[in-house]
């Protein structure tokens, strides 16, 4: 074919988008500057051609289908934090009852073979609910440390997909993958996942998560400990609740335990904080631990800085104005949280 019908015909293609007319046009030209001893010109002609149709490749791909997406391989690091607990149960500022709950939950796991005997099994389904910031992640961190196994934190990022099914199909991997080793599988924020199927504002996608959700979770074998936490119970659906054999609340610090929490990080730290802790405690009440923790680290902080660690009194009665008025959540932001 003479240049120019190969040039005209080449216009066509590309007017038309005709991809298989446009190759076919491309690729005779490289056999003719080749036949000239034009090799560079041909060599570039064919690494462009090649650029092209691997784009035309991936524009024209379709969406992946619910079996391509159950047969791909997921990766387990994508999905969950592995972390090596430090916190001990001891560490932990609780109300007796609850620490006495857990203590059993760490009782029947560590003498787990007993219960088999008498065809019993160890509770491994622990739901804990209050506002944020009271000590949720440090008590799934606390059980991971008593039982001496790992803690496995779900990624929701990862694990939600944007397409038909595929968070029940991450799910399913994500439990199968927790189900071959001893292990604390902690889920933040659980209403993520176990939102009422009643709500009508849900959408049906939401709806079938929670039901394999809840099929998954009684399959999981007993040393499993599965610990969930929500700053939101009323929006869990009522067949989690089920699930879940211990269930405890995390309300706010009392006095007592605030005293108790800002005693133990003066003496961690060895700063002196120069108030009496009931002192500090009664002016922090009404804030969550992780908020009073940060408060005994800001004065720490300084107290380093400053070379005052014997007795940081005057930061700590700084730092108290401070915070009485530092910027607080509206109605709003704490609805939303």
């Amino acid at each position: 074919m003479a240049r120019a019908d190969v040039l005209v015909d080449l216009v066509k293609a590309v007017s038309s988008s005709d991809q298989l007319s446009f190759r076919k046009s491309v690729e005779i030209l490289i056999q003719e500057e080749r036949s000239k001893g034009h090799r560079i010109l041909a060599d570039r002609l064919e690494k462009v051609l090649r650029a092209h149709s691997s784009q035309a490749a991936l524009s024209q791909a379709p969406a992946p289908t619910i079996r391509q997406l159950q047969t791909k391989s997921i990766s387990q690091k994508d999905l969950v934090v592995e972390l090596i607990p430090e916190r001990s149960l001891e560490s932990l500022v609780l109300a007796d009852s609850i620490r006495t709950q857990l203590r059993e939950v760490i009782d029947e796991q560590h003498r787990a073979e007993l219960l088999h005997a008498y065809g019993l099994s160890p509770r491994h389904r622990v739901l804990l609910a209050g506002p944020p910031g009271n000590g949720k992640t440090s008590v799934a961190e606390a059980l991971a440390f008593e039982l001496m196994v790992p803690l496995i934190v779900v990624r929701y990022e990862s694990l939600i997909g944007s397409y038909l099914g595929e968070t029940s199909i991450r799910l399913k991997a994500l439990l199968d993958y927790v189900r071959t080793r001893r292990c604390v599988l902690f889920f933040d924020e659980f209403e993520t996942l176990g939102k009422e199927r009643g709500d009508t504002h849900e959408t049906g996608e939401i709806k079938r998560v929670v039901s394999s959700l809840l099929l998954q979770l009684d399959d999981l074998p007993d040393y499993v400990v599965v610990v969930a936490a929500s700053n939101h119970p009323e929006l869990l659906d009522r067949a989690v609740w089920r699930r879940f054999q211990v269930r405890l609340e995390l309300p706010l610090p009392t006095r007592a335990q605030l005293t108790a929490f800002v005693t133990s990080i003066s003496e961690r730290s060895k700063v002196n904080f120069g108030l009496a802790a009931e002192t500090v405690a009664k002016r922090l009440l009404g804030l969550s631990f992780s908020e009073v923790e940060e408060f005994c680290l800001g004065v720490v902080r300084r107290a380093v800085l400053d070379q005052k660690m014997d007795d940081a009194k005057t930061i700590a009665s700084s730092r108290l104005e401070q915070w009485k008025k530092r910027l607080k959540p509206t109605n709003k932001d704490v609805l939303n949280e």
